[in-house]
Formats: C-alpha cells, structure tokens, sequence
C-alpha cells in the first residue's frame, strides 16, 4: 500500500512507522487512522519484523485528533458523523482500535517521542511498550480542554502507566506534563538529549530484534494479561508460556551460544 500520510521503514528486523504530517504536528485526520490501520496489520503480520518503532516526523509526535474534523471544525474529521450513535462506533471500532492494535501487538513497540504527545498521541505513546524521549517531550491530555471524555483509552491506559492518583490530576486538569516530570512518574522509560534520541531509541531496538521472538512475545502478553489475572493463574501461565519456549529452536540455540560463549542467532522457531 502506498501511504500519504504516514511513513512504513523496514530494517533489520524493525519497522519504523512514522506519523508524517510535520506541518499539523501529525494531527491525526481519518485518512491517516485508516494508512495506520494499513501499516499495524502488515506490521504484526510480517514474522521478519520482530520489533516496531513509532514516532512522528518534525518537531512534534502526534498533537492527537485533527482540531479541523472537530465538531464545529470545517473538514473531515473525527467529529463529523450525522449522529453521537454514528460517533461512538467510529470511535469505538475506528480510532480506539489503533490504539488498541498498538498495544496488543505481538512484538515490542517503542514509542519514540521527539516533541508534544497531546490528546490521543498521548494515548498512543501509552499504548506502546516503552516510550523514550528528549527534552522537548512534553504530554498533555487534550481532551478535558474542549470538553470532551478522553476516548482513545486514556482512562484505562494512565492510570497503569502513571498511577491512579497522577492519572487522574492530570486527567482532570488537562496540565502539560514536561519531560522531567514524565520520567519521573513513568511516562517515560528513558529521557535522552535530543541530538540522541533516534540513536538511542535505535539502539533498544536492534537490542530486542535479536532477542528471542517467541519468547519476547509471551512476555509480552503475559504482562499485560497479568494485570487482571491472580497470582496462581499467572503461574499457572507462566509455566505453559515456559514449556513452549522450552520446546523452542530458540531455546536451544540460547543454551548452545551460553555455552560456547556467543552471542545467539534467534531465528523465531
């Protein structure tokens, strides 16, 4: 498929998908959630891609929902549908499940952030495994500005990331979160100076692309399927998650490289 308003790289095992509307702070319009859509599925799909990198192009990652679509706006948009009944399925079915798509992906997701997440680009760092940014990284939940409920997930996704009580501060009040203060509380796994940001983020990447894939995406899940579950059910997964890699060509060739004092070729079987 070739995409207008997004960018798909493939390289050594990595996708970098990027949000490519600089001009608007990639706002996110209808015809960029369905190319996103487009690149998740081939993403996931793609058993030669074993992690994905998301980020946006310019100086912002994802200023959330194009303000132009807006009820009230004058473009196509989020908020153009004949009906609240029409709206909630849109969002329900169309962009709440590019966030959901992101966050049940099978492979690591990194949300590489290079500028303002506000709204529902904050949900989709959230929605990524691991976020990384630079100084010029600053957070915002947009929607409580304009009257709105946050219905990307930011209600189920904050409160996991950064606690209940800081979710909701920030749920309520819509305040900017700065860099220094989204590391601090979680939101941010590293903060790195800009000039090394994609260097960085790059770097983790091709770290978790030469690890093991089966067993990278049983973590995965078993992490998040975790956070509902009792401790004796997460054992009880934990121990059929293990045979299965135990079972695994990639078991094998990690014992072999431990041994012979290597580094593991895994090649996902």
């Amino acid at each position: 498929m070739d995409f207008q308003f997004i960018m798909l790289k493939r390289e050594h095992h990595i996708a970098t998908l990027t949000l490519n509307q600089p001009d608007r702070r990639n706002a996110i319009s209808p015809s960029m959630v369905r190319e996103i859509h487009a690149a998740l599925e081939d993403v996931d799909n793609d058993d030669d891609l074993r992690v994905m990198v998301l980020t946006g192009a310019g100086k912002g990652f994802c200023a959330g929902a194009d303000v132009g679509g807006l009820t009230g706006g004058n473009e196509e948009g989020m908020g153009t549908a004949s009906g609240p009944e029409e709206m909630r399925r849109y969002h329900s079915r169309v962009v709440g499940k590019m966030v959901l798509r992101v966050q049940k992906m099978q492979k690591p997701t990194i949300a590489m952030v290079n500028g303002v997440a506000v709204g529902g680009g904050f949900d989709l760092a959230l929605g990524c495994d691991i976020r990384i940014g630079s100084p010029h990284a600053r957070f915002m939940n947009a929607f409580v500005r304009i009257g709105l409920f946050p219905g990307w997930g930011g209600t189920w996704l904050y409160p996991r990331v950064m606690g209940l009580g800081k979710a909701l501060e920030y749920l309520f009040t819509g305040d900017f979160i700065e860099a220094e203060e989204a590391y601090r509380i979680g939101i941010l796994n590293r903060l790195v100076p800009a000039d090394e940001l994609e260097a960085q983020t790059m770097a983790l990447a091709m770290q978790l692309a030469k690890g093991p894939p089966i067993a990278l995406r049983l973590m995965k899940m078993q992490a998040y399927k975790g956070l509902t579950m009792d401790f004796e059910t997460a054992l009880e997964m934990a121990a059929a998650c293990e045979t299965i890699t135990l079972s695994s060509e990639d078991h094998k060739e990690g014992v072999s490289a431990f041994r012979e004092k290597r580094q593991p070729l895994y090649r996902g079987r």
